[in-house]
């Protein structure tokens, strides 16, 4: 193993979240009058903290959304993820590799803990992540693209940023992994590659990561 550290992040990555929650995005706020379409929502909005999405609406209208926005899309997210939620194809087989192995690994997400607690149960990865692997940007000041969510885990988990490698498929994630000074494998599947610029490796099939990890 190249490296002391694998920190993944959840959204696309561990879970298939992407799709359902950039649609339910575009559609509510299409509804309280800001036109999205679901490109849209990715592209603005695909690996941020919620607060880039009041920012964002509020810096284009001049309006900000409901005190409950947050809440009220929460809700409707975590709904459509019991309904309709799987893992990413090949995440448990990675984990699963890691663990048998020891190698330390962990989870740093824009989400909120709640959000990543709710997919990992919906889907089964909750098995592989206690308390002390689960980070959030409710954890630090800024989210992505800032360093600060990736710098946090690390230190928590004892290992230098230069020791880690994070697993990202958003642009704002690999911006945030080369700010914090670790590599950063870019995975494909949903995000064009010339989108993740900057990152270490890039992928398209979740299987390979053990692989690519080993440095093969």
């Amino acid at each position: 193993m190249r490296y002391d550290l694998v920190i993944f992040d959840n959204d696309g990555v561990l879970v298939d979240s992407e799709p359902i929650s950039n649609r339910l995005l575009a559609a509510y706020l299409t509804e309280l009058g800001h036109p999205t379409s679901y490109d849209d929502s990715i592209r603005d909005y695909m690996g941020s903290a919620m607060h880039r999405v009041h920012d964002l609406v509020a810096e284009r209208t001049g309006r900000r959304l409901p005190a409950d926005f947050d809440d009220v899309f929460h809700a409707r997210v975590f709904a459509a993820f019991e309904r309709e939620l799987k893992a990413v194809a090949g995440a448990m087989d990675v984990l699963e590799k890691l663990a048998a192995d020891e190698v330390p690994y962990c989870v740093a997400s824009s989400g909120s803990h709640e959000r990543i607690r709710v997919g990992h149960r919906t889907t089964g990865l909750d098995r592989w992540f206690d308390d002390g692997r689960i980070f959030s940007s409710q954890d630090v000041g800024r989210g992505k693209p800032a360093p600060d969510l990736f710098l946090y885990a690390a230190r928590r988990m004892g290992v230098a940023p230069e020791r880690c490698v994070v697993v990202e498929d958003s642009p704002l994630g690999v911006q945030a992994a080369v700010a914090a000074g670790m590599d950063v494998y870019g995975f494909t599947a949903m995000t064009p590659a010339e989108r993740l610029n900057g990152a270490t490796r890039l992928f398209d099939d979740m299987r390979e990561l053990t692989t690519l990890l080993a440095g093969n």
